[in-house]
């Protein structure tokens, strides 16, 4: 038996007619006819019932084709892996990341695979979480930088770092002393990541608000952390953010105020394709747990 056989089988199985799966094997008749009656000989089953005016699988072709089916899907998988493994040393690799974690970590990672993989070509997207899973999931990225939760069971998420929230404003517009002031900020305007771009980000926001005994009044959305800094600086509204902002957006205009008193986190996973054991994504991730 071989792959032709079964590829030839598959075309007849979906098409149910030698004219037409011939045609679109770009074959004649006769070898095609040949090839089905070499595969049927080889399984000592028939496949198909077929007379002038119809061809039709039998329970025996049914079955065959379900597990034909996915032996060749399991091939292709197994190629597309291939490739990624021979391109470890030359090609292109793609790495996705929030925007709240895009720091001198980020750089320095760059910095460490290009030394280590100088015929590499690395890409950098910024894009949200729930984005980063689906391209995860369709092989669109080799590595993603997201936060957790992670519900995939194609995602393998390996854990970075676990960050506070940390409450952000502007120094000249707004006098927060300690976290015990927080409650005066009830009658200012938020600026907070959009609802539909970070919906558990949003909600841990909400939660934090409540817990200091307000609802935020959010006037403004952004779908970056530098956007939202950016607001903030300008004394458009006031942010909770990741503590860990605060090492890449320093301005002598902002004031941070780490949240302690509320037992709330953000974790940060390294996300891979589960299954891809990616040379390249292992030493990224390698380098980032011990930078």
């Amino acid at each position: 038996m071989e792959l032709r056989h079964l590829r030839y089988f598959l075309a007849l199985a979906e098409e149910l007619s030698f004219i037409k799966a011939s045609e679109k094997l770009f074959i004649s008749q006769p070898p095609l006819s040949r090839q089905i009656k070499e595969l049927e000989d080889e399984l000592n089953a028939r496949l198909f019932d077929r007379n002038n005016k119809r061809v039709q699988l039998t329970e025996a072709g049914k079955y065959f084709e379900k597990e034909v089916r996915q032996l060749l899907q399991n091939l292709d998988n197994i190629a597309l892996k291939t490739q990624k493994i021979s391109k470890s040393v030359s090609g292109e690799f793609r790495i996705a990341y929030i925007s709240s974690t895009f720091s001198g970590d980020i750089a320095e990672l760059i910095k460490f695979l290009s030394d280590k993989y100088p015929f590499v070509n690395f890409r950098l997207y910024e894009m949200p979480t729930a984005s980063q899973i689906a391209s995860l999931e369709q092989g669109e990225i080799d590595l993603g930088i997201i936060r957790a939760p992670l519900y995939s069971p194609k995602i393998k998420g390996t854990p970075w770092f676990r960050d506070s929230f940390s409450v952000v404003f502007n120094k000249q517009k707004i006098n927060l002393a300690s976290e015990d002031e927080i409650g005066k900020l009830k009658e200012e305007t938020f600026v907070f990541f959009n609802k539909e771009y970070a919906p558990n980000y949003y909600n841990s926001l909400l939660e934090i608000c409540a817990f200091y005994g307000f609802i935020p009044k959010v006037v403004h959305e952004a779908n970056n952390i530098s956007s939202i800094i950016q607001l903030v600086k300008n004394g458009l509204g006031t942010s909770i953010v990741p503590t860990n902002i605060l090492k890449s957006h320093n301005y002598p205009e902002l004031g941070f105020i780490e949240l302690k008193k509320v037992n709330l986190f953000t974790e940060i996973l390294l996300a891979t394709p589960q299954g891809d054991d990616s040379e390249i994504a292992n030493e990224a991730i390698a380098f980032l747990l011990h930078w």
